[in-house]
C-alpha cells in the first residue's frame, strides 16, 4: 500500500499506483496516466481476491472518493499506517530513531466524525453503473459530497457512515423538502442556484449545530430561506444551533462572511477531563473527539511537565493543546495565525477559568522571533502542531535559537515532519515517536515525535 491509500503494482519495474484493491488482488489493469518513473491505473477485472480482504461496507465506496480503505480490514489498515510513518521518518529524516511505538488505533471506526460538509449542486453524478443502466432520474439536483476532480458534479449521497445518523437525517430530510417545495441548487459553474452547502457539527456534550450556507440575490429567495430554516428547526428540536450564512460569491469559503443565529447558540462546546472548548462555525477542532483527547494525552506525556514549565504552543488553533497541558505548566503561550481562532483561544481559557496562557495571533514565522523569545522568555517546551506543509524554515531556526529542553512535534504529514526532524537533528535527538490513528478508512495517520536536546548543546 502506498500514500493516498493506493495500492502498487509493478509492471517490467515501472510502479502502478491502483486505487480501491489491497494487496494479493490478482487484476488487469488499464492505464490512465502515465509519468516517466510511474504510472496510474484502474482496475477493469479482477481474477482473483486476495484473502486480505474486507466486504465495504458503504453504498457509496468506490465514487464519492472517501474512505478508500474499506476493502482492508482494520487491522491491516493501521499496520501500513504505522509503516507509512517509518518510512518517511526513515528514508526522508534519515536520522537516528528509537523503536517506534504501535500504532494506537480508534476504538471507533464508523460514525466517528464530529464534522461533515455537504455541498448541494444542480448535477447529480451518475455512477459507471446508472451510466451502462441508461438510469435516468426526475431529479438531477443532489446533495452530498463532491466527485474527485469534477468541482461541479455532486454524489448523491444517502448514507454516510462517518458521523452520528443524526446528520444523514438533517440532510436526507432537507434534500427532500427542497425537492418538494422546489428549491434551487447551485450550479458551480454559472453560480446560479440558491442552496450551496451545509455544515453538520457533532460533539460529545451531546450538542449539535447545522450551518446552511445559501446564495440570496432576491426578497423572495430570503422568505424561502427562512422557510426552510424554520423547517430545519421544527423537524429537529435537538439541533442547539442553527446558524445561517449567505454567501454570494463564486467560491465556498465561508471565513470572511457574517454568520447568522436562526436559533439557539452560535456555538457548541467539547469536552476533555473537565475542561470545555468553545466551537464556533469557522472553529478548528479536530475531528475524530475521541482519538483527539488520546493525541493530547500522548502530547501532554511527551512534554513531561511538572509544574514549573514555560511551554510554548505553536500552531495553537483554538488553544486545545495550549489550554490542556496548562494545569501541569507555568504558563503556556500560544501562537496561531488565524485571529478568530486566537480569540476563541481566549475564550476557550477564560471559559475553564486558566490564567496562566496567553494567545497571540500572527504568521508564525513574524510572531516567533527572537525578540519575541527575549520578550517572553526561552520555553522549557515547544509544543508543535503545523499544517501539511510543516514548519517554515524561519520557524526550525528560532526553535533552533530558543533550545527548549523538549520539543514534542505532531505531525499530520509524516514527510513533511521528517524533513523538519533532519533540520533540528543537530541540537536534537528523537526521544519517542507515537502514531495516532485519526481516520479510519483513510490513509492519513497523526504522529507524535519526542525531541529531546542532545547533553552536548545544553546551555
Amino acid at each position: 500500500m502506498a500514500a493516498e491509500g493506493k495500492a502498487i503494482a509493478k509492471v517490467n519495474d515501472l510502479v502502478i499506483f491502483v486505487p480501491y484493491v489491497v494487496p494479493g488482488d490478482v487484476v488487469d489493469l488499464q492505464i490512465r496516466r502515465k509519468k516517466n518513473k510511474y504510472a496510474e491505473g484502474e482496475v477493469v477485472k479482477f481474477h482473483e481476491l486476495s484473502p486480505v480482504r474486507a466486504v465495504p461496507f458503504c453504498q457509496h465506496y468506490g465514487v464519492c472518493g472517501g474512505c478508500k480503505w474499506q476493502v482492508l480490514p482494520y487491522q491491516e489498515q493501521i499496520k501500513y499506517k504505522q509503516k507509512q510513518v517509518e518510512d518517511n521518518l526513515k528514508r526522508i529524516g534519515k536520522i537516528d530513531l528509537p523503536e517506534i511505538s504501535p500504532i494506537l488505533g480508534s476504538d471507533r471506526t464508523e460514525f466517528y466524525r464530529n464534522k461533515l460538509e455537504f455541498t448541494f449542486s444542480n448535477k447529480r453524478w451518475l455512477t459507471a453503473e446508472e451510466v451502462r443502466q441508461d438510469v435516468k432520474y426526475d431529479q438531477m439536483n443532489a446533495v452530498g459530497f463532491h466527485i474527485p476532480g469534477a468541482f461541479d458534479k455532486v454524489l448523491a449521497i444517502e448514507k454516510c457512515w462517518l458521523q452520528n445518523d443524526i446528520s444523514n437525517r438533517i440532510r436526507n430530510a432537507v434534500r427532500d423538502y427542497a425537492y418538494e417545495h422546489d428549491y434551487s441548487f447551485i450550479n458551480l459553474r454559472s453560480q446560479e442556484g440558491m442552496l450551496r452547502n451545509m455544515i453538520v457539527r457533532t460533539s460529545s456534550t451531546g450538542e449539535l449545530m447545522v450551518i446552511l450556507i445559501c446564495k440570496i440575490t432576491e426578497d423572495h429567495e430570503m422568505d424561502l430561506f427562512r422557510q426552510i430554516l424554520q423547517f430545519i428547526a421544527d423537524s429537529f428540536p435537538e439541533i442547539t444551533s442553527l446558524l445561517y450564512i449567505i454567501n454570494n460569491k463564486c467560491n465556498d469559503t465561508i471565513n470572511d462572511l457574517d454568520v447568522h443565529v436562526f436559533r439557539g447558540n452560535d456555538h457548541i462546546f467539547e469536552e476533555m477531563e473537565g475542561l470545555r472548548f468553545k466551537i464556533g462555525p469557522k472553529s478548528f477542532y479536530q475531528t475524530n473527539s475521541e482519538q483527539a483527547y488520546n493525541l493530547y494525552k500522548i502530547t501532554r506525556q511527551f512534554a513531561g511537565l511538572t509544574g514549573n514549565e514555560l511551554v510554548y504552543d505553536l500552531y495553537t488553533g483554538t488553544g486545545t493543546i495550549a489550554n490542556f497541558v496548562s494545569r501541569q505548566a507555568r504558563q503556556v503561550i500560544g501562537i496561531e495565525y488565524v485571529p478568530e481562532a486566537i480569540e476563541d483561544a481566549k475564550v476557550n481559557a477564560e471559559v475553564n477559568g486558566i490564567e496562566n496562557a496567553l494567545f497571540y495571533a500572527g504568521d508564525m514565522k513574524d510572531i516567533l522571533t527572537q525578540d519575541f523569545i527575549n520578550e517572553h522568555g526561552r520555553p522549557d517546551v515547544i509544543i508543535t502542531d503545523p499544517p501539511r506543509a510543516g514548519m517554515h524554515q524561519d520557524v526550525v531556526d528560532v526553535i533552533l535559537f530558543a533550545e527548549p529542553k523538549r520539543i514534542v512535534y505532531v505531525s499530520c504529514n509524516p514527510a513533511t515532519q521528517a524533513r523538519d526532524l533532519q533540520l533540528l537533528d543537530d541540537k536534537y535527538k528523537v526521544a519517542a515517536v507515537q502514531p495516532v490513528d485519526m481516520f479510519p478508512h483513510t490513509h492519513h495517520v497523526e504522529n507524535v515525535v519526542l525531541l529531546e536536546i542532545r547533553p552536548n548543546t545544553e546551555n
